[in-house]
């Protein structure tokens, strides 16, 4: 760009060096150091609309740089126009689209043969392309925003889910651990090797299956060298099938007669995703009850077919106290023992259900629970696959 002015005259400098410029900005990643994208587009397009009003020597030396920093100009307001943000991008912009559309007047308002009617002319055939360039860079400006807006979705749905994560699975087998050191302790020297040999082995497997739910939430949240999310490793989901072993575990860790009335067509009439919501739906009643009716005397789960093709879910236990960590309507309050409060001292949580009314209502279900004879109930109807 500057080497023509080498063997030009004197005057050939000045429109040389802003082409030059226009084009370095133009080209340039921004910003550098402190010097921002505005900083220097905004710089470019004054120094380029001084130089129109600069008479230089003779008009015709124009004509050599003016297409390069025309050229320059509009892909720096494609830029400007896409990457400024806030309201700078209108000042900014402005200049730059004003630098683009009146830069024909440094020839036509020094040229003795050239007057107004060319010089508005000329004004307006370069609007065409400065309108062209504001357009796209509006178009790249509105998928950018788009883009950052489902990135920033995306990321707020996977910290949900591993809030989700953390609730259903990690607090369910950490509250079973409380629960059987606690009842180490109560029960002092009463029971005999056998059982605390039998106990301890609880404490073990729910440690280690808190252990493994940890694990798969802490690499769902790992970032890798502070880039973007990568994709999340899988999700185990789980089911209806899953219940009986589930049944199993929360049997062995509580005195309450647990039964499960489970039919064999469910399995198959719920969407993967539906039969995990119906698998923490039995997981956060379980774990409430674990926490908020210690003393239970029977806990009843029924998952049957309905008459849609869905499956209705229902979790049963047979004392006062409801799942969600308050008394029922017209059931009196009873406070849990010390012994057999959380771990911090206080009674209940309260949010486990209602994360879990959102995530049924999601694949297309709802979700009951409320004072059910002596006891406490919820219930939950999913749809199948089909009607969904």
């Amino acid at each position: 760009m500057l080497l023509p002015a080498l063997v030009s005259p004197p005057g050939a400098w000045l429109p040389a060096v802003v082409a030059a410029l226009a084009l370095g900005v133009a080209i340039s990643g921004w910003p550098v150091r402190r010097v921002s994208l505005e900083r220097a587009a905004g710089g470019v397009a004054v120094l380029s609309l001084v130089a129109d009003g600069v008479s230089f020597g003779k008009a015709g030396l124009a004509l050599l740089w003016l297409p390069f920093e025309a050229v320059a100009l509009l892909v720096l307001l494609e830029r400007v126009v896409r990457h400024v943000p806030g309201a700078r991008v209108g000042l900014v912009g402005g200049l730059t689209g004003a630098a683009a559309v009146l830069l024909p007047l440094r020839f036509t308002l020094h040229a003795p043969q050239t007057g107004l009617r060319e010089s508005v002319f000329l004004a307006a055939l370069a609007f065409v392309p400065a309108a062209v360039a504001t357009g796209v860079g509006l178009y790249l400006r509105s998928l950018d925003r788009r883009r950052a807006d489902a990135v920033a979705l995306a990321r707020r749905e996977q910290r949900l889910e591993v809030a989700r994560d953390l609730h259903d699975f990690v607090a369910h087998e950490v509250t079973g651990i409380v629960l059987e050191a606690q009842a180490g302790q109560l029960d002092g020297e009463d029971g005999g090797p056998v059982e605390q040999r039998a106990l301890l082995r609880r404490i073990e497997q729910a440690g280690l299956r808190a252990l493994d739910s940890m694990d798969r939430t802490v690499a769902a949240l790992r970032e890798a060298d502070g880039r973007a999310w990568e994709e999340p490793p899988p999700t185990r989901l789980y089911g209806p099938a899953d219940l009986p072993e589930l049944l199993d575990r929360f049997g062995a860790m509580t005195a309450a007669e647990v039964t499960l009335s489970l039919e064999d067509e469910v399995a198959g009439a719920l969407s993967r995703e539906a039969g995990d919501t119906a698998y923490r739906v039995v997981l956060e009643a379980l774990t409430n009850v674990r926490r908020h009716a210690p003393r239970a005397g029977r806990v009843e789960v029924c998952a049957v077919r309905s008459a849609d093709g869905g499956v209705e879910l229902s979790v049963t236990d047979g004392v006062g106290l409801s799942v969600t960590g308050g008394a029922g309507p017209g059931v009196p309050a009873d406070p849990l023992p010390h012994a057999l409060q959380e771990p911090d001292g206080r009674p209940g949580g309260g949010t486990g259900l209602a994360g879990l009314a959102e995530r049924v209502s999601a694949v297309g279900g709802v979700l009951e629970a409320g004072p059910y004879g002596q006891g406490w109930r919820v219930s939950c109807r999913l749809r199948g696959p089909a009607v969904r």
